[in-house]
């Protein structure tokens, strides 16, 4: 059952929106759109929908950050719930690619993120072992996996009274690939001592301990990590298998020798087109890997084998994480269509799904052309966009500026004229000419919204905040005319946001600002995710006062001091400057009761005329709304972040909130300078950033670290019980090679000593 925990209640017109589409939900339609002002709340309007649906639901947001951002709110919301994190496990990632032009040849490259593959675990395991399921993902959703069965046939279950060996569960471990050793775990092993068994699954931050009696099973302890103690104490544990690609042994040789015999297919075809080089590559390519996987049963890019270890037709997609949910749905939801997809920003998540495969296609088809590959690597493949939509039993698009392809899908739906503005998308979300070529007169958002049925809205937002004032300025002197308004904002103890046209300018700007005694910072695509955070903390703190940016200044940047968001280059056409980036900057400004938006441009293009109407028009209602309410505006109350306190956290592998509340593991963290950077330019100084060489005292706190210690370290004994912990982990960390880990560690332990000395 899902339970919502929430301190508020809905406001505005989220109820109305709310209920609007849980109706629709239940008539059966496949598709509904939830279009919701920024700051109108949609997060709660989705938490509230999931709570009155009761079925297990997956939200998919277009990258990790957001994604993130979500998983956090969720799972405060939905505290006695499994709220899960599925997105992309490689921190880079170089696919193998052939370039015939140049006759190069580029090998894959990736790096994986040890801790988002745990959350993945964490996320397929929930799916096949209980009801009530939320998952935070990203398109990485769309990529093959193990069949559902393939998973859940595979766990083992083990509960208190259970009559067994020790010796049997350990075998049927090892079956589920778990390595046995003696000395100490790591995640996907297991330790067996006399009537002790240790194990650790890659998807638990806490390993497990059985204890065994004369008769079988005796208690199941769920321990920590490092000292064993024991934190709880658990009736039944669900075992999965330690890795996601499982199949059996006579599948597995089966599997060997079709892959032989499609290389001999392929051969003939190269010989037969008087191809020798090409004959030759794949012979002696795909002869290696059949001799690897002989031997340890696996090879480099083995991915590209999987249509013959799964069992597949050529053409026919794999399994993914949707035929998780549609399992889950059928085992404890009488039904495989009862499960919910809810599109976050779908105006932009939606093509990114339908781009992946045509990339992935055309850089295969080198590969195989040339006797990189075999045919069937093409089966390695994401979703086609057709096939996820088919996928997908109930769909809801939530944005503040949803997309043709979105707004067209749902006029299909609805059975009704298809609006003219429509007619040259494809509502599967490919792209091309569907019917007719492009109308002449281009048809703005605001007015095909008005001819689509069935549409939830949410534009009355809880606090009663308004959209922002627009005022349109000739680019003539408009960074000195800029400066200005800074001041004031400034004075007014306010921050200000300003977006540009490329990086290059972006640095200038903020350049120019830092010369004139304003604290500015630039925020594009080249700067780290992790520096990313901390300039927008610092901005929210007040160590910052401007930020300038490009694209990053749009969807889900939720800052309630910023007042003022200056746009430059308004009228220029393009990506950048369409109808739905311009209000989705402009929302901005909207969480703050003096929200004021500065257009720099010559002209009045299309594009910012219909960001401008649709603006205006929404805030005479939001104003109506409040003059009927007696509501008053007020600025978003959010509480203020302490520069830091995330950073030490990340670079242990911790995160935000777990399950019940507590920290979580998430991934691992490259030092890097960029932090120590930003507090060098702007001098500021001991306390919250200091400007020592060291990483760690740049990112935290180390004077109300102390003080925060001496708190709870009442004697010797204590503290140095947790000294010894520390160095105990700090060489585990080191005998697998995590040396970042192992000197976060040691730096911890020199700041435990120093905060009593």
């Amino acid at each position: 059952m899902f339970v919502l925990r929430s301190e508020y209640d809905t406001a505005g017109d989220q109820q109305q929106a709310i209920d609007m589409l849980v109706e629709q939900i239940n008539a059966g339609k496949e598709r509904c759109i939830l279009v919701g002002v920024t700051g109108s709340g949609k997060t709660f309007a989705m938490a509230n929908i999931i709570k009155r649906l009761q079925i297990p639901t997956l939200i998919l947001s277009h990258n990790k950050t957001l994604a993130r951002q979500l998983w956090q709110e969720m799972s405060e919301l939905f505290p006695e719930n499994a709220v899960e994190y599925f997105v992309s496990y490689y921190d880079y990632y170089q696919p193998e690619a052939y370039i015939p032009g140049r006759d190069l040849f580029i090998d894959k490259e990736l790096q994986m993120n040890e801790r988002i593959e745990q959350e993945r675990f964490s996320t397929v395991a929930s799916l096949v072992s209980r009801p009530d399921v939320i998952a935070v993902g990203s398109v990485s959703i769309i990529y093959g996996l193990n069949p559902p069965e393939v998973f859940e046939q595979n766990h083992l279950r083990i509960y208190v009274g259970q009559i067994c060996d020790p010796r049997d569960i350990v075998r049927e471990l090892v079956n589920l690939q778990y390595r046995r050793i003696n000395g100490e775990i790591t995640r996907g092993d297991i330790r067996l001592r006399g009537e002790v068994l240790d194990i650790w699954m890659p998807s638990r931050d806490d390993p497990l301990r059985i204890k065994f009696n004369w008769e079988g099973i005796d208690s199941i302890q769920v321990c920590e990590s490092v000292s064993w103690e024991k934190l709880d104490e658990i009736e039944e544990a669900w075992i999965h298998p330690r890795e996601f690609y499982m199949t059996d042994e006579e599948k597995f040789t089966e599997a060997l020798k079709d892959i032989e015999e499609e290389m001999e297919n392929r051969k003939k075809y190269f010989n037969s087109k008087d191809m020798e080089l090409e004959s030759h590559r794949i012979e002696q390519r795909t002869l290696f890997d059949l001799e690897m996987l002989s031997e340890v049963g696996s090879c480099k890019g083995v991915e590209n084998y999987s249509l013959h270890f799964d069992g597949r037709k050529p053409g026919q997609r794999a399994y993914c994480l949707l035929d998780f949910f549609a399992k889950n749905a059928e085992k404890f939801h009488s039904g495989a269509e009862n499960y919910l997809v809810i599109m976050d920003e779908s105006h932009v998540t939606l093509p990114q799904v339908g781009g992946m495969y045509g990339g992935d296609y055309s850089r295969k088809k080198n590969l195989i052309d040339h006797g990189f590959r075999l045919p069937s690597a093409f089966d390695n493949r994401p979703l086609r966009i057709e096939e996820f939509q088919e996928l997908i039993p109930k769909m809801l698009y939530v944005s503040a500026t949803p997309g043709e392809r979105e707004l067209r899908h749902l006029a299909e739906v609805n059975k009704q004229k298809i609006p003219d503005g429509l007619l040259h998308v494809r509502s599967n979300g490919g792209g091309g000419n569907a019917d007719l070529k492009k109308p002449k007169v281009k048809k703005t958002m605001g007015n095909i919204l008005k001819e689509v049925n069935e549409i939830a809205r949410m534009e009355i937002r809880p606090t009663g905040l308004l959209d922002p004032r627009i005022e349109v300025r000739p680019t003539e002197g408009q960074v000195q005319d800029l400066l200005s308004l800074i001041n004031e904002r400034i004075a007014s103890n306010e921050r200000v946001l300003v977006t540009v046209l490329t990086i290059k300018f972006a640095e200038e700007v903020s350049e120019y600002l830092q010369k004139m005694g304003i604290k500015a910072h630039y925020l594009h695509s080249e700067i780290d995710t992790l520096e990313r955070t901390e300039i927008i903390k610092a901005l929210r703190i007040g160590h910052i006062d401007v930020i300038v940016g490009i694209n990053l200044l749009r969807e889900g940047l939720d800052i309630p001091e910023v007042s003022l968001v200056a746009i430059f280059d308004a009228d220029k056409q393009g990506f950048l400057r369409n109808e739905r980036s311009l209000l989705q900057t402009i929302g901005r400004a909207s969480r703050n009761e003096n929200g004021f938006v500065i257009l720099y441009a010559d002209t009045i293009s299309p594009s910012m005329e219909a960001a401008i109407n649709q603006t205006i028009s929404r805030r005479s209602r939001q104003i109506r709304y409040n003059e009927r309410n007696d509501i008053i505006p007020k600025t978003i109350s959010k509480n203020i972040p302490t520069m830091g306190v995330e950073i030490e956290d990340l670079i242990s592998g911790v995160a935000g909130k777990g399950e019940k509340g507590g920290k979580r593991l998430v991934k691992k963290l490259s030092r890097k300078k960029g932090v120590e950077k930003l507090t060098k330019k702007f001098n500021l100084g001991a306390g919250l950033w200091n400007s020592s060489d060291s990483v760690l005292d740049n990112i935290s706190q180390p004077l109300d670290l102390g003080q925060e210690n001496l708190r709870i370290y009442e004697s010797d004994i204590e503290q140095n019980n947790l000294i010894i912990k520390l160095r105990k982990e700090m060489h585990q960390a080191a005998e697998r090679l995590d040396f970042e880990r192992a000197a976060a560690i040691r730096d911890r332990i020199y700041q435990i000593k120093n905060a009593t000395d």
